[in-house]
């Protein structure tokens, strides 16, 4: 089926909603919190697997302004027993595919089958990631689902730190030279130093940590680190992209440590990231991925410590009967397990296949299994190098 003259790739639909937004002045960026005293931007979340989504994706499903952060597909909500409510509209998001489950056929393409009719299939490993397509349904699409206050009950459940203590940490972490005193906030690119007004120059605590991690986002670009362009002068396309950057990655960080974030003074940038876009919107692919890698590089300092504490004595060494994994957005079922060969069903087709250790599959899923966090980001590195194509810094 042919494309729709007026279909615009996934990147394109973002930088138009971005671009509307920031004219309208109703952006995140430009009002970090909600009229309810909430954040505007919350991490989005898969409800049953705990994985966020990466930066693009999440951009994609802060704008439509749910206070929900859940989002799962409709056969995920179905699986997990809940039910899509009528009429709602999927949000699309991408991801890149880097194998699937295929029909095993016949030379006259003819599908092959058991003696129980059942499909046989195979795995295909792609030679080079494509790109995939889901629609997410947000937590108020959908009916049977947990109550938003007792889910969120339970994600607070073990929190021993506040948003703050756990930005203090990051900041601790980074082992980023910080030095208080003056009267603006800006990363200093040639001493390599971040300069910040003293705590009582700002009109709260949780303030000050908001500008602290904005000004962290640029340090990562130094040489020694992500060696990011670092040279633009205020007003210029180079200083505004560095800024998108590092807002972009400050957003994302406040929404995961639930600090939330201050757009502070970059309403002078709003024009030139208009601009930006509409003359190639593509950047806003560039610049998700670059926040993506700041955000990965600023809160992977103090989760990696966290995450290896939670797998110690619970690591799975193989797969199991009743195992429902998620891996590549597909739920993969194990039904039943008859010596080392495994009974498998792909939740999303309903195709059943068998499933051996020697499998390259297996290795993946028992990866998903133990440990979905470190998969995550693996998945994010990879979509960072699917999505390639082909600054002293100052203010708050």
């Amino acid at each position: 089926m042919e494309k729709s003259k007026n279909y615009k790739p996934f990147y394109a639909q973002v930088a138009d909603k971005i671009i509307a937004s920031l004219g309208a002045g109703t952006s995140p960026f430009q009002q970090p919190v909600r009229e309810n005293g909430q954040p505007a931007f919350i991490k989005p979340i898969n409800p049953t697997t705990g994985k966020g989504y990466s930066a693009l994706n999440a951009l994609a499903l802060s704008l439509k302004g749910h206070e929900d952060p859940r989002w799962m597909t409709a056969e995920a909500a179905r699986f997990a027993g809940y039910l899509v409510k009528k009429d709602s509209k999927g949000t699309m998001i991408t991801f890149p595919k880097t194998s699937d489950i295929q029909a095993i056929r016949k030379p006259d393409g003819s599908k092959i089958t058991d003696e129980a009719g059942v499909t046989q299939t195979k795995l295909v490993e792609f030679e080079k990631p494509e790109k995939g397509v889901a629609f997410l349904f947000n937590g108020s699409q959908i009916d049977k689902i947990e109550p938003l206050a007792e889910y969120l009950a339970k994600q607070n459940e073990g929190q021993t730190l506040s948003p703050i203590e756990k930005a203090e940490k990051l900041l601790k972490n980074s082992k980023a030279v910080i030095i208080d005193g003056g009267q603006e906030a800006y990363y200093d690119h040639k001493r390599d130093a971040i300069f910040m007004p003293e705590k009582d120059q700002f009109p709260s605590e949780t303030a000050y940590y908001q500008v602290a991690i904005h000004q962290l986002a640029h340090w990562t670009g130094h040489e020694s680190r992500q060696k990011r362009p670092m040279e633009g002068k205020f007003g210029s396309a180079e200083y505004a992209r560095e800024e998108f950057r590092a807002a972009m990655a400050a957003m994302i960080i406040g929404g995961e440590i639930k600090l939330g974030h201050d757009f502070g003074p970059h309403k002078a940038y709003t024009g030139n990231w208009v601009k930006m876009l509409k003359e190639e919107p593509y950047e806003i692919a560039r610049v998700a991925k670059d926040a993506q890698r700041i955000a990965n590089t600023i809160l992977g300092t103090g989760q990696k410590r966290e995450v290896a504490q939670d797998k110690a004595a619970t690591v799975s060494t193989a797969l199991a009967k009743g195992d429902a994994i998620v891996y590549n957005n597909t739920i993969y079922n194990v039904l039943d397990k008859k010596g080392k060969t495994l009974d498998m069903e792909k939740a999303d087709t309903g195709e059943k296949f068998k499933l051996k250790p020697t499998d390259a599959l297996y290795g993946k899923l028992l990866e998903a299994k133990n440990n979905p966090v470190a998969l995550q980001v693996a998945e994010v590195q990879k979509q960072e190098e699917g999505q390639q194509q082909t600054y002293s810094r100052g203010g708050r």
